[in-house]
């Protein structure tokens, strides 16, 4: 147990702050974002807009507000008061400095859609997701197990409290997850809402069937399609699309989806140890799952904005992750089991034959020997941290 980590996103965070005259901070609640900003920005003062006292302060008087409170600034729950944001613009392009706001917030399409309206050229943005297995080692808290990683997941709270897993994420949901449905729709009925957590759970790292989904839970087409939005302005879940280019008719349009955290996935589905994260037809997704969230996180820390990708054809060849990067494509599959067949690397050579060019190819699997192979690259699931 460690009651410090050292977030990856701090560098990005600081270096942004150079560039820009705001810096837009968003990610799930008790993701540790004002954790951070307190770690980096120790000398910055900060306001969380959810005290009703300084939120109504700002939306009656926002000029006032901004007087009262100058520059440099951290504005928490910044969502809540979106005109405020028209003030900001006003005086950063003024002033003409870097570095004067911190604005974050847990609602990503409220605060970003107010972002785009009122500080676009103005604003740099910002992810910040649950741990990644890199801040864990860093930290000196290397997972003891993979099954026990997929159960505890990666809310720093968890680790850093030690706190039961089944308790915090049945808080977490009923505090956060509840609470942000409320306040970004009209949904009346949260029984019947997290019943669709829960089947969403039970899909994740497969293709998104919207319709069978609503059937699933008693609803229309489009309450699934506007609680699936819901889902991912909250930072719960991420559908990645398909890779398509180049190959007309050949490949399916349908995204997969994934959770943005294996601990809450596991509590929906009612896992609650390891034995039974052992033996649950869950566990291979949730290695998929751990897998692609770790992809995501690498990208953002980077500021990376690229789309993740999977591949898959209308006869079922699949690839789990496609890469574009600089130095040309990557794919990447995921397996959970501890030792390597030669079967794994089938669909890489399948996939890598269709695509007619040259890849790389890797296997990122829940054993720990790592090696270069014929075929592809290896990996073990503890060695994930050295990717950096």
């Amino acid at each position: 147990m460690n009651a410090f980590y050292t977030r990856s996103s701090a560098e990005l965070l600081l270096n942004s702050l150079r560039s820009y005259p705001v810096v837009v901070l968003t990610g799930p609640r008790q993701a540790g974002k004002s954790t951070l900003l307190r770690q980096a920005l120790p000398g910055w003062q900060m306001l969380s807009l959810e005290d009703i006292d300084l939120r109504e302060f700002a939306q009656s008087d926002p000029r006032a507000f901004l007087q009262r409170y100058p520059a440099p600034l951290i504005l928490d729950e910044a969502q809540r008061v979106p005109d405020l944001l028209s003030y900001i613009q006003t005086r950063v392009d003024a002033s003409g400095r870097m570095g004067q706001y911190v604005l974050s917030g847990s609602q990503q399409f409220s605060l970003l859609a107010g972002v785009t309206q009122s500080l676009a050229g103005r604003a740099s943005l910002i992810e910040l997701h649950p741990l990644r297995l890199k801040e864990r080692s860093d930290s000196g808290d290397m997972p003891t197990s993979l099954d026990r990683y997929l159960l505890q997941g990666g809310y720093p709270a968890v680790h850093a409290r030690g706190l039961d897993t089944q308790r915090y994420y049945a808080d977490y949901v009923a505090s956060y997850v509840e609470r942000d449905v409320r306040s970004l729709s009209a949904v009346q009925d949260l029984g019947t809402f997290q019943r669709f957590m829960r089947l969403c759970a039970a899909r994740t790292a497969q293709l998104l069937n919207l319709s069978a989904l609503a059937n699933d839970c008693g609803i229309s087409q489009p309450t699934a399609n506007a609680w699936m939005n819901l889902l991912e302005a909250s930072f719960i879940v991420k559908r990645i699309a398909p890779y398509h280019r180049n190959f007309g008719k050949r490949l399916v349009k349908t995204p997969k989806l994934y959770f943005l955290d294996t601990g809450l996935c596991a509590w929906l589905l009612g896992i609650a140890s390891e034995r039974d994260m052992q033996n649950h037809y869950a566990r291979g997704a949730l290695f998929e799952t751990w897998a692609v969230t770790e992809a995501l996180k690498w990208r953002a820390v980077r500021g990376n904005a690229q789309p993740l990708y999977f591949w898959r054809d209308n006869i079922g060849n699949e690839v789990d992750l496609l890469l574009e990067q600089d130095a040309g494509i990557t794919l990447v599959e995921f397996k959970s089991g501890q030792t390597f067949q030669p079967g794994w690397l089938q669909s890489l050579n399948t996939v890598q034959r269709h695509m007619n060019q040259s890849t790389r190819n890797a296997v990122l699997y829940g054993g720990d020997l790592s090696a270069q192979r014929t075929d592809a690259q290896l990996v073990g699931w503890r060695d994930l941290v050295l990717t950096g």
